[in-house]
């Protein structure tokens, strides 16, 4: 008999086709290697033995980044502060910001900031840079990597590049808003290794902000212990062991644009989408 992991092929074909289908993409989301361009058959393997025992029962715990927002901003009722500042980590945490923001009754902005990859495997962090001029640096990672300080400097320039022009992008020219005393809520859609949560609240710190949270609906409980050495407090809805990707904790985890961010944080200012929404109250 054929066995994919430790599952007779012949029980995985009888299950419902258009299930599985869907729990294998899922799966697929969560086994593969950020930056890969194929699944390996040993992750393929694995996706499809996750799928086996936890398919017909997982139920992601977030439908979507709105619904973990909302869910997010009721936790965070009690840690908020009277004067508060929402600030999403572009893009898929402004998503959840701005959910955040509307049950809060706080204005909606966000901090910009960029992973820095390892030149030879990108999808390691080895710190990541914010605005303000901040930079994290994950010590131990460049010593087990052996990066130089002219390649961090390289990646860096490049990220800092990319960094100018989102933040032209999505702010248009305005400032900051003013942080000197107020609440910091830091917020994005799940934190893996942490080094951008950090990076971010680096940023409040910098603005002078009086208390800085940093929120998420999901983490690696490993990446929070880096993540608190910045915040003076964590919130977090989920910080599941068997952490293998922020994807793997909701069911639809569909990539956002720029133009969405843009018309939400104009929303959040009291604008109109262009589709008849309006801002919250």
């Amino acid at each position: 008999m054929a066995y994919v992991g430790s599952v007779p092929s012949s029980e995985l074909l009888s299950r419902n086709s258009v299930l599985w289908v869907t729990r294998l993409a899922d799966a697929v989301r969560v086994f593969r290697r950020p930056g890969a361009a194929v699944l390996h058959t040993g992750e393929m393997s694995g996706a499809l033995e996750w799928m086996y025992w936890f398919g017909a029962e997982w139920a992601a715990p977030f439908a979507d980044r709105a619904d973990a927002g909302r869910r997010l901003g009721e936790r965070l009722e009690s840690v908020c502060g009277e004067d508060a500042v929402v600030l999403g980590l572009p893009r898929g945490g402004v998503v959840v910001a701005f959910e955040v923001a509307r049950r809060l009754d706080a204005p909606l902005d966000v901090i910009v900031v960029r992973k820095l990859g390892v030149p030879t495997r990108p999808e390691l962090a080895m710190g990541a840079i914010g605005e303000c001029r901040v930079r994290v640096i994950n010590r131990d990672v460049v010593r087990r990597t052996r990066i130089g300080m002219e390649q961090i400097a390289a990646v860096e320039q490049r990220e800092r590049d990319v960094l100018e022009r989102r933040v032209a992008r999505l702010r248009g020219g305005r400032a900051m808003p003013t942080l000197a005393g107020r609440t910091a809520i830091v917020v994005d859609d799940g934190i893996a290794t942490g080094a951008t949560a950090s990076a971010a609240c680096q940023v409040a710190r910098v603005r002078a902000a009086a208390h800085v949270v940093m929120a998420a609906p999901v983490a690696a409980p490993t990446a929070l212990d880096d993540v608190r050495r910045y915040a003076d407090d964590v919130v977090c809805l989920e910080t599941p062991d068997s952490f293998a990707g922020v994807g793997q904790w909701y069911a639809d985890f569909t990539q956002n644009t720029d133009e969405e961010v843009s018309a939400l944080l104009y929303r959040a200012r009291g604008g109109s989408s262009g589709r008849g929404d309006t801002a919250p109250d």
